[in-house]
């Protein structure tokens, strides 16, 4: 029986990046689906291994990690033993922690945030959403023109902390259809072995 038990919510793209990760490293995992709608992540023993209340969680015996771009740290540092997704090269660590800002940072507040309001109600401004993720889209493509991953020649977890919220962007009423080097990276990672993709909804664009 494995040792690893992610705590999750599959609509979540936080979640579904510790979940791609898991996938693409080929751990056996133990998946717990974590009821958001009743509230479960804010009883007690949820609080107990995560104090904000938020999935994921990743449990490895004593070891508990919350907050999906740690996890992807940790996972790559705990389970890769070639360190292709998180490489030893600080520079390029430093490259890495860049792009898991920008996920923190412009993806939740854009694609991510729109997406919260189309597909679960979130009292947020929309458009304000929108237009967070349009420029960041149009940044993102230019960049990408001559790449095929955001650092490096390889997939690293700066590609994973990405995907899910870009890709599903369209459900927040955010189009892709301009922006064709992102669509290409986007295909590169569902390229890779070991890839899972999160559950889409009707909503937004998709609607």
């Amino acid at each position: 029986m494995s040792n690893l038990t992610l705590y999750r919510f599959t609509l979540s793209g936080h979640s579904h990046r510790a979940e791609l990760f898991t996938s693409l490293l080929k751990l056996d995992v133990n998946m717990v689906d974590v009821a958001l709608q009743d509230g479960a992540q804010k009883q007690t023993d949820f609080l107990k291994m995560n104090i904000f209340g938020q999935v994921p969680v990743l449990k490895n015996n004593d070891d508990i990690i919350n907050d999906s771009n740690a996890i992807l740290v940790y996972l790559a540092q705990k389970f890769d033993a070639n360190r292709t997704w998180y490489p030893e090269d600080v520079t390029v660590q430093a490259h890495i922690q860049r792009w898991l800002s920008v996920a923190a940072g412009l993806v939740a507040s854009g694609p991510c945030s729109a997406r919260l309001v189309t597909v679960f109600g979130a009292e947020l401004d929309h458009q304000n959403a929108i237009n967070i993720a349009y420029t960041l889209f149009k940044t993102m493509d230019a960049y990408l023109q001559n790449r095929e991953y955001l650092v490096g020649t390889q997939p690293t977890i700066a590609d994973i902390a990405n995907f899910s919220y870009i890709a599903h962007a369209p459900e927040g009423g955010v189009s892709l259809e301009q922006y064709p080097n992102i669509l290409r990276w986007l295909n590169n990672v569902r390229k890779l072995d070991g890839f899972i993709a999160m559950p889409k909804t009707k909503a937004g664009l998709l609607a």
